[in-house]
């Protein structure tokens, strides 16, 4: 499995790498725009990712706004809805507005920080990315 972590906060970028490091590949970036660039440089390799993990709050672009990119392109490009990458945000808010406008362009599900590693492989269970027996 390919995943991109979109997270500005390092504690949790590191942490988030190593708990899903033995799911797949993980790619890093700090913000919204690295984000938009490493998934179209996936896109163009023919290697697209299959979680994208955002982070809502980010500089320059937060993950509302990468999410919408990122769904506009797929629809662009054909992508059929069950081929698209899934995508969770991660938010250490309590804004419910910012979550349900992710849900509302697309969101899969979303992770509140701290994350719950048991509640997030089931999440990736219930997406289909990884098998009942992980």
């Amino acid at each position: 499995m390919r995943i991109l972590i979109a997270e500005d906060d390092l504690a949790s970028r590191k942490f988030l790498f190593k708990f899903l490091s033995k799911y797949g590949e993980c790619d890093l970036v700090v913000d919204g725009l690295e984000a938009l660039d490493a998934f179209l440089m996936a896109f163009k390799e023919k290697k697209p990712y299959d979680l994208i993990c955002l982070d809502i709050m980010m500089p320059k672009v937060d993950g509302v706004k990468a999410l919408k990119a990122i769904r506009d392109l797929e629809t662009q490009q054909g992508i059929l809805p069950e081929r698209r990458s899934k995508v969770i945000m991660t938010t250490a808010l309590a804004e419910t507005q910012f979550v349900q406008n992710a849900f509302e362009i697309g969101s899969e599900a979303y992770a509140a920080k701290p994350i719950n590693t048991a509640k997030f492989v089931e999440v990736l269970k219930r997406l289909g990315l990884i098998s009942e027996e992980e």
